[in-house]
Order: C-alpha cells, then structure tokens, then sequence
C-alpha cells in the first residue's frame, strides 16, 4: 500500500490506548475501515486485522489472521513481525510448541531490532513447554549486549545453561 496508508495505520495505532477494554470493538472497526481500502489478496489486511485482534485479547482469533497474512506472502519487517505475534499467541491458546517451531528459524535469520523480540517470545514459548534453563539462556543472551558491564559474563553464563557439562 502506499505511504498515506501506512500513516493512517501508524496513527490508528497511536490510538490504541484511548480504547478501553470495553470499546475494543471500536477500535478494531477503525482497523477494519483501514483494511478494506487495500486489495483484496494483501497480506497487509489480515495482518493488521490479527494485530487489532491479539492486542485486545484476543490470540485465538489472530491465529488465523497472521497464519493467513504469512500464507499471502507477508515478509520482510511485517513479515517477521507476523511470526512473533504468532509464536505469541499460540502459546496463549495452549500451542507453544508450534510458536517454538515457528520461531527458531528467526534466531539464524538476517538481524533487526526484533531480535530480541524473537528471544523473548521464544522463550516464553520454551518456558510453558518446560524447557526454562532454554528459555533463561535466550533471555539472558538477549539482555548481555545491553549492559553497561559484565556483557561477557552473562553471555558465557547464558551458554552454559544449554551446554552439557562436562
């Protein structure tokens, strides 16, 4: 879509928060409007349509919006963006072993700013299947970079929380 589209998403956004819980209807109508002025196979629509519905609490029906957006060929940015919310909200409706599959993949992918978005989703995915020292590790991974000091003790710690001992 065009750059005046991707503004008025951007805007609606902005206005996520004047919605209480009891108007979210409303706002995913606002979402809504948005979506029909786009063609009828974008991948765009469905995205911003499981957007609107996972951040009013709804996971079980973004499911099927960002299965169908990835499935139309969203890629790129939104692309990846759809994969984290994904992961996210089947772990929400019980199936974090499909967002861990889902997900993987991303930590050998080409670097952005989401890639500690895709760490912490990943092991929150990891954490409701059990796997906690795995999810520790992804996290703590995550966050060494962004320390002041100890970057490479808490990198080395996060490593040998997934490595065998010897």
């Amino acid at each position: 879509m065009n750059q005046d589209w991707e503004d008025r998403v951007t805007a609606a956004w902005a206005t996520f928060d004047d919605y209480p819980e009891e108007r979210a209807a409303e706002f995913r109508a606002v979402i809504d409007a948005l979506v029909a002025e786009l063609p009828e196979h974008s991948a765009l629509g469905p995205f911003e349509q499981a957007c609107a519905w996972d951040s009013t609490g709804h996971s079980d029906r973004a499911v099927p919006l960002y299965r169908e957006a990835l499935a139309r060929g969203l890629d790129g940015y939104k692309g990846r963006r759809a994969k984290i919310q994904l992961s996210s909200s089947l772990r929400n409706t019980g199936r974090a072993e499909e967002g861990v599959k889902l997900l993987t993949p991303e930590l050998d992918g080409p670097s952005d700013e989401l890639d500690d978005a895709v760490r912490a989703c990943l092991a929150l995915c990891l954490s409701s299947l059990g796997r906690d020292r795995e999810g520790l590790s992804l996290v703590l991974g995550a966050l060494a970079p962004h320390l002041p000091r100890y970057q490479r003790s808490m990198a080395n710690y996060a490593r040998a929380l997934v490595e065998p001992e010897d």
